[in-house]
């Protein structure tokens, strides 16, 4: 069976070989519920349908018109098995409560590096989702620049507060990089960003050569609180 979970998920569990990633756009803050408790109620009312998936959580866009979605699968081949039995069901049902939902794209990763602080107990109140593209497919530039964030980081002379982790996410065309950050709140983050520097980093050599990275074509930044859940029972 199929059932909620208010707990974040585990960004670091080995088994989790094919982390995905997908946008809706979905128009307003009242279609967003709508459209969580649709997707709730559609996939409760169904067993779970594959060993291979091990959850699948769904975040609110601050912006109040998107949705992001994570699954976590074990593999490729067991999100293709759902795909040809399991999933066409499950989007017609949901379209037919909400119309009008766009499926912006589903991008497929792997986690690279997390950064996370020992003994780590604190709850994401936010969800901050960094999408940076470059010029053409390079799978080591991508590990590189990630590399190159931790570098930085690591040489930060003065650490933001309210950051609880980051998980930096390779895509396997090998033209972006995803970090799914976690933050205490929408407001910690908001003043990070609005500290002296540029993002969330100080002036610094190390930052500079991250954000001037050969190849780096555009960054997005995106807020969302977590709205929903569902694991195997």
């Amino acid at each position: 069976m199929t059932r909620r979970t208010d707990v974040h998920p585990e960004l670091v569990r080995p088994e989790a070989g094919a982390p995905f990633f997908s946008t809706w756009r979905v128009g307003t803050p009242e279609r967003q519920r709508a459209t969580v408790e649709s997707i709730a109620a559609t996939w409760e009312r169904r067993p779970w349908p594959a060993a291979g998936l091990l959850g699948y959580y769904v975040y609110a866009g601050d912006d109040g018109t998107t949705l992001l979605h994570h699954a976590q699968w074990r593999s490729e081949q067991d999100y293709e098995a759902f795909v040809k039995v399991h999933r066409q069901e499950r989007v017609d049902e949901i379209d037919v409560a909400v119309p009008g939902i766009e499926r912006v794209r589903l991008d497929r990763y792997r986690r690279y590096r997390s950064g996370v602080r020992p003994g780590e107990t604190r709850v994401p109140g936010c969800v901050v989702i960094v999408e940076i593209e470059f010029e053409g497919a390079d799978p080591e530039r991508q590990r590189a620049w990630v590399d190159a964030v931790f570098e930085a980081l690591e040489s930060e002379p003065d650490p933001r507060p309210g950051g609880i982790s980051a998980h930096f996410h390779l895509s396997t065309d090998g033209t972006k990089v995803l970090n799914y950050a976690e933050w205490e709140s929408a407001e910690a983050h908001r003043a990070a960003m609005d500290a002296p520097g540029d993002g969330v980093g100080s002036r610094t050599p190390q930052w500079e050569r991250v954000q001037t990275y050969p190849g780096l074509k555009r960054s997005t930044v995106g807020r969302y609180t977590y709205a929903l859940g569902l694991v195997p029972a």
